[in-house]
């Protein structure tokens, strides 16, 4: 009965914290106080509950029951803007500012000298945004059309639950393999944009050489389900060194769920039949293969160094193409219409981490990492906030009496990126073909501050 309720307490405190993550926030690349403090290099290390992400040998160095829960903050801030030669079309937006929550929670258990047992659910990554529709009217309507109402966000999330177990083969090698149960949201709200034709009526029957049907809010609403698998190796070749290697492999999340167009019924006069304004719709969309290799150099009983290189297969992620259920709507948009373009590319990071302990009580944490983002600019929009970065951070543990406490503050410096109107103009009007799915506009997520908490019980 004890256990059960542990499990239920696990479960419980992940599903409501993310729930509300990843509102308006970017994916922290890792899991985990005490790892994220030494920059998430920790592929090498990986000797707390959140090895379970990071390389899940590592749990087979846990040698007593043990519970833990960590919770983060993440605070972003970001801005937009648009400047165009044609009136009334531009922008100057600033993300909305909210706080937003993540976190984790598991359970491990030895069950023999060798084996380790154990139950994880966290939120491994996610991403999204959210504008204030005002400061983005002049680019949700046709020109000189101004739309303030238009909704403008993004929510993108995974929730994990991980079955895990980790073997030590000996006193230097131990394995660890986890299952990844992936619940994946897809929500994502836009200004659904325009069409102009010629009219048949002019100029006869009406002043205006063009018809213009203006579609004004789009919203997409999705769920859905996935599987794979994380298997790592950690060898410990003397006190000093220890070396890891992890591998999670591609897992296929099948969404389902509804796309609606607010005013896609102004067509329904050319097409001749009623025009529902949503439609069931379903699509796949991969979360990438993650390699990761790491090192934890120990010269001393107090102090550890650690680097990891990891490198994340983010081309898996090139087009996500929405199946419709409305046989009508399947008649209105064309193939193209209905493809969400990421086209995003493979990125290696590199990461360094130190922890220094004043005593066997209380540690010192330190690290960094580059972050090199995946989104070219071809591709690039307003609702999915993707830069380069780089992260520093900080933090501190104590330990008493089988209780372990972590705190982290860490903070990501962003980059500047700039598309180019002219870029995304027509090919026709001189502009680029491989430009046609970006927003043009300067984008600058400015900082990130995540503050991380863990709490954790050995007994």
């Amino acid at each position: 009965m004890k256990k059960t309720k542990v499990l239920i307490s696990v479960v419980t405190f992940v599903v409501f914290l993310s729930s509300m993550s990843f509102a308006n926030g970017l994916n922290l690349n890792g899991v985990g106080a005490r790892a994220v403090a030494m920059g998430g290099a920790f592929v090498g290390l990986a000797d707390d509950y959140s090895a379970v992400f990071w390389n899940p040998a590592g749990l087979a160095q846990i040698k007593q029951k043990y519970v833990a829960f960590y919770g983060f903050d993440i605070i972003p801030s970001m801005t937009y803007k648009l400047e165009t030669p044609i009136p009334g079309v531009g922008a100057d937006a600033e993300a909305v500012k909210q706080h937003h929550l993540g976190g984790f929670a598991g359970y491990f258990q030895p069950v023999s000298d060798n084996l380790v047992l154990g139950l994880a659910v966290y939120s491994p990554s996610g991403l999204g945004i959210e504008w204030d529709g005002k400061d983005l009217a002049g680019i949700s309507g046709p020109p000189g059309s101004p739309n303030p109402n238009i909704e403008w966000m993004s929510k993108i999330f995974v929730i994990t639950i991980s079955p895990t177990l980790a073997y030590q083969v000996s006193d230097q090698i131990m394995l660890g393999f986890a299952l990844n149960i992936n619940y994946g949201s897809f929500d994502m709200a836009r200004y659904a944009g325009y069409q102009t034709v010629p009219n048949p009526y002019y100029p006869f029957l009406s002043p205006d050489p063009f018809l213009v049907f203006d579609f004004e809010q789009q919203k997409i609403e999705m769920t859905g389900w996935g599987f794979g698998a994380t298997f790592g190796i950690l060898v410990k070749p003397s006190d000093m060194f220890s070396l890891g290697l992890t591998l999670r492999t591609p897992s296929k999340i099948g969404f389902s769920g509804d796309i609606g167009i607010s005013n896609l019924s102004v067509l329904e006069p050319i097409v001749g039949v009623p025009i529902a304004a949503t439609s069931g719709a379903e699509a796949d969309l991969t979360m990438p293969m993650w390699i990761a290799g790491g090192i934890a150099f120990t010269p001393t009983e107090k102090f550890t160094l650690t680097f990891d290189v990891q490198w994340t297969q983010w081309s898996k992620l090139d087009e996500v193409a929405l199946t419709l259920s409305d046989q009508t709507w399947g008649l209105i948009l064309d193939e193209e219409d209905t493809k969400l373009a990421f086209r995003w590319k493979d990125t290696a990071q590199i990461r360094f981490g130190a922890e220094y302990r004043l005593s066997p009580k209380f540690a010192l944490r330190a690290g960094y990492y580059n972050d090199p983002g995946p989104a070219p600019d071809e591709t690039r929009n307003i609702l999915l906030p993707i830069t380069d970065f780089n992260s520093i951070a900080g933090g501190f543990g104590y330990n008493i009496n089988g209780v372990i406490i972590d705190f982290t503050v860490e903070y990501l410096m962003g980059k500047e990126k700039t598309v180019p109107f002219g870029k995304t103009l027509p090919p026709s009007l001189g502009g680029d073909p491989d430009y046609q799915d970006a927003m043009p506009g300067v984008y600058h997520v400015k900082n990130i501050l995540a503050i991380e908490f863990a709490i954790g019980y050995k007994w």
